[in-house]
């Protein structure tokens, strides 16, 4: 198993930047894909970004592509979710979520699928007022 571990989120005005943090332990942080989803008040769970084990693909949802930015750092066995020009309707709790190293990720929509992922922190709060 893989233990993940959110950090980083806050209160930001729009139009300000947050980078977010995802530290995980337990296994070869490598061997997994990584993604970033959030959930809002009265919705559900939604893709924000994914990112394949080696930091070369990577995928955003249609909202936030120009704005946030996904990155790795696996000899620290980390993720990161750099936020700029955020607005309102990002307010949200933010996971982020690994897929055991068996699955096979061949197309951009087999990131947006939270049922890939298998393990899955407990967020971080994104609030971002107008």
């Amino acid at each position: 198993q893989v233990q993940l571990v959110e950090s980083g989120g806050g209160l930001v005005q729009a139009g300000g930047s947050l980078r977010l943090s995802c530290t995980a332990s337990g296994r070869t942080f490598s061997n997994y894909v990584m993604g970033w989803f959030r959930q809002a008040p009265g919705k559900e769970r939604e893709f924000v970004a994914g990112i394949g084990r080696d930091g070369y693909n990577i995928y955003y949802t249609d909202s936030v592509k120009g704005r946030f930015t996904i990155s790795r750092d696996n000899p620290k066995s980390a993720m990161y979710l750099q936020m700029d020009s955020l607005k309102p309707e990002d307010t949200a709790v933010y996971y982020c979520a690994a897929a055991e190293p068996w699955r096979r990720f061949y197309r951009g929509n087999d990131y947006y699928r939270s049922t890939n992922y298998d393990y899955w922190g407990r967020g971080t709060q994104v609030t971002v007022s107008s």
